[in-house]
């Protein structure tokens, strides 16, 4: 195969619509000092920035999550097949948990388990920190870092303060680019919550020995559907289509549908359920070209789907996420529900529906490309 470059992954990729803004590119040069290449827009793909100091060494290329060149080298890294055969990938076991701290539970999205793992995780001094997202506003998020508990409450993004912030964002995206935020760091061992399309950027760091993809010392994944992407002029169709107010926004989680939890109007909390396909004209358009939903590269897999409300769907992939579950589970920091075979297998089936759901939307979708 002839050597590529980043031309190529713009012709191939960013030219198609089909770029998931995953910073992994970017990431790779920045570390290296070379400015090649980055965000000019953070809404938009990376772009040349010292075009004529490119080595054409192509690893941009190799890493970029749309070209695949590594996927049989980390399917038998991650023991998984094929979608089609195992929509849901490799897993160790399924389980439904919520945090035992109160604050991790109430801010926490779902069940509080994630960054109940990752505060076990720092106060352990397993990981000198976290890249973990940020809310601004329910639709805007920012990729930050964490290393203290007050951090990961604050960051949770469950408590919204942003009446004074919303006339000021033209543009508003759930989509956080972590990648890039490994190069603004100090650290020896990180944890990474990311989206799959961007663990698989990571894995193939990691994969080809590409600094500094050797400090992430645990990869913790999200299921992810889809993201969403607002321009400022689509606000007040939002506002209309679901009579729904951004700044009434309390809370955002994703289960069977989208749940919108709104701020309490002195009757009571209000619940909005919205069906994805409800919502697809605000879908980041890329996200029709991924067909990973429950990150099947991450060592420990989390999401809503298939828990109650307040519990975290928890799959546990590789080694390595295996043993840290057995640790934080022996610690108490987290607590799981009584499971039976026919319950996870009702999970794993209703998990099984979204990802053939997912893989089928990419299919037609590069069909029609």
């Amino acid at each position: 195969m002839d050597t590529k470059s980043f031309q190529d992954l713009i012709k191939e990729v960013h030219d198609r619509g089909i770029c998931q803004e995953c910073g992994g590119c970017v990431s790779f040069c920045s570390s290296a000092d070379y400015n090649i290449i980055g965000f000019i827009d953070q809404y938009s793909p990376p772009e040349y920035i010292n075009k004529d100091k490119c080595l054409e060494c192509g690893i941009c290329y190799y890493i970029c999550p749309q070209t695949h060149i590594l996927d049989e080298s980390l399917n038998n890294t991650y023991k998984f097949s094929e979608f089609s055969s195992m929509p849901v990938g490799h897993y160790e076991e399924i389980y439904s948990c919520q945090a035992t701290d109160e604050e991790f539970l109430e801010y926490g999205t779902d069940g509080g388990v994630v960054n109940s793992i990752i505060n076990y995780l720092i106060e352990k001094k397993m990981v000198d920190g976290a890249i973990v997202s940020r809310t601004d506003a329910p639709f805007s998020r920012e990729a930050t870092f964490a290393d203290n508990k007050p951090d990961l409450i604050r960051y949770s993004g469950t408590k919204l303060d942003i009446s004074s912030q919303l006339d000021e964002i033209q543009k508003f995206s759930t989509y956080t680019h972590s990648i890039p935020e490994l190069n603004h760091y100090k650290f020896k061992k990180l944890a990474v919550v990311g989206t799959p399309c961007q663990l698989y950027t990571i894995r193939c760091m990691q994969d080809l020995g590409v600094t500094p993809s050797e400090n992430v010392e645990i990869c913790l994944g999200l299921f992810c559907y889809e993201n969403f992407f607002f321009e400022k002029s689509q606000i007040e169709k939002f506002v209309k289509d679901f009579n729904i107010k951004l700044s009434d926004i309390k809370k955002i989680n994703i289960k069977e549908d989208v749940i919108f939890k709104l701020i309490d109007d002195g009757i009571g909390e209000k619940i909005i359920h919205i069906p994805f396909n409800h919502l697809k004209n605000y879908m980041r358009p890329a996200c029709n070209a991924c067909n990973d939903f429950t990150n099947v590269y991450a060592d420990i897999s989390f999401g809503g789907l298939g828990s109650a409300d307040k519990y975290t769907t928890v799959i546990t992939r590789t080694e390595k996420g295996k043993k840290l579950f057995s640790q934080v589970l022996d610690a108490g920091i987290i607590k799981c529900a009584d499971l039976d075979s026919s319950k996870k297998k009702t999970m794993i089936e209703l998990i099984s529906q979204f990802s053939q759901s997912k893989i089928k939307r990419k299919e037609e979708f590069m069909k029609n490309l």
